[in-house]
């Protein structure tokens, strides 16, 4: 029981995150270049500070699960595929530190075009990422539900 509950907080930490990556990408990111360019720095301020409390709890339980299922693997979830959505979740962190932070940082300073259209394209990293991680849980999830029905 103890390893289908890990299972389930990790569909869920997923999950929720990439609904959350498809609404930014789709409207908040989008919406930067509409903000007042006299307060795009303390705008770029509040972004990162209230989304820091809305994504770091998820993304930590995801991370966590992912362990713990490359570790111990759920009978429900083959080990080959939960490596294969622990790549796609390193591939996401390393697109979020390495690409995605730095064009908010420099975005701090204030709106810069280039930095805006960078960061909106690289986050389609993340996106599709997230998006592929959700599929292959879909499946185990299917698998799962099949089991118990």
């Amino acid at each position: 029981m103890g390893i289908t509950i890990v299972l389930l907080a990790h569909v869920a930490a997923t999950l929720f995150m990439t609904g959350l990556i498809w609404y930014v990408q789709v409207v908040h990111y989008p919406l930067f270049r509409l903000a007042d360019p006299a307060r795009f720095a303390q705008f770029e301020a509040d972004h990162s500070r209230f989304t820091a409390r809305v994504v770091v709890p998820p993304m930590l339980v995801e991370f966590a699960t992912a362990v713990v299922l490359v570790i111990v693997p759920h009978p429900i979830l083959p080990l080959p595929l939960a490596w294969i959505g622990f790549a796609l979740l390193v591939v996401v962190w390393w697109s979020t530190w390495a690409l995605q932070v730095p064009m908010h940082v420099v975005l701090t300073d204030g709106y810069d075009e280039a930095a805006h259209d960078r960061l909106v394209r690289t986050n389609w990293i993340r996106t599709i990422g997230w998006t592929l991680r959700s599929a292959l849980l879909f499946t185990v999830i299917g698998k799962l539900l099949l089991q118990h029905s």
